[in-house]
C-alpha cells in the first residue's frame, strides 16, 4: 500500500455499449462493477476517489469522495484523470477504469517500481497499451488542463507528450479485459463461478 498515492476509479463514461446504463453501477454477481474494481484497488493505495458524472449519489453510498469532470463536454478518460489530479491530496494518483475487474493486484507496485524518473507511467499487457491504468504526478494538472483546453482528447497523445513510461505486464492480457456489454458481464461472472 502506497501512502503517497490516491486511487481514482474512472466511472464517468457514457456507457453506450451497456445500453446507456451507468457501467460502474451494473450488478455483476454480488457487487456492482465499480465495487469489484474498488475492492482490488483499495489495498494498493492510501485512499480512493471516484470520478463519476452521473448517479453521483449512488457512488457516494460507498462513503468515498465522488468528483465530476471539471469541463462540461465529456472529454473522456482525461476528464476523470484531471478531476483526480485536482482533487487528490497526495503527490501521485493511480487511475483504474470501472469496467476492468481483474486488473493486476500488483498494478500500483509495478507502475511505481518501473516509472523511472518519469512523471507518469501506464500499463501495457505486452500486446496493447492500457493508458487508463496510469500513475501520474499531480504536478501534471496544469499541462493536462492546457491540453484539454486546446480541444485535445486523445489519452495516448497526452501520455507521449508528458514522456510517460510504459510498464509491461507480460502475459496478462486477461487481467486487462474490460466488460463493455451485458453479455461481457454475464460471461465474466460465469467464468468466476466455474473457477470456484
Amino acid at each position: 500500500m502506497h501512502a503517497n498515492i490516491t486511487g481514482v476509479i474512472l466511472a464517468g463514461g457514457r456507457s453506450t455499449r451497456m445500453g446507456g446504463k451507468d457501467k460502474g453501477l451494473v450488478q455483476v454477481g454480488d457487487k456492482t462493477l465499480y465495487q469489484h474494481v474498488l475492492s482490488r484497488l483499495t489495498p494498493q493505495v492510501s485512499q480512493v476517489i471516484i470520478s463519476a458524472n452521473r448517479n453521483q449519489q449512488s457512488y457516494q453510498q460507498s462513503g468515498l469522495p465522488v468528483v465530476g469532470d471539471l469541463t462540461a463536454d465529456y472529454p473522456g478518460p482525461l476528464g476523470g484523470i484531471l478531476a483526480g489530479l485536482t482533487y487528490a491530496r497526495t503527490p501521485w494518483i493511480v487511475c483504474a477504469p470501472c469496467d476492468v475487474p481483474d486488473f493486476p493486484i500488483n498494478l500500483v507496485e509495478q507502475l511505481w517500481q518501473h516509472k523511472g524518473n518519469a512523471l507518469a507511467a501506464y500499463a501495457n499487457d505486452g500486446e496493447r497499451d492500457h493508458p487508463t491504468f496510469a500513475l501520474l504526478h499531480t504536478c501534471l494538472v496544469d499541462r493536462l488542463s492546457h491540453y484539454l483546453g486546446q480541444g485535445e482528447r486523445k489519452l495516448m497523445l497526452f501520455m507521449a507528450a508528458i514522456g510517460a513510461q510504459p510498464v509491461v505486464f507480460s502475459g496478462q492480457q486477461d487481467a486487462f479485459r474490460n466488460l463493455n456489454t451485458p453479455e461481457d458481464c454475464q460471461q465474466w461472472q460465469q467464468e468466476k463461478e466455474s473457477d470456484r
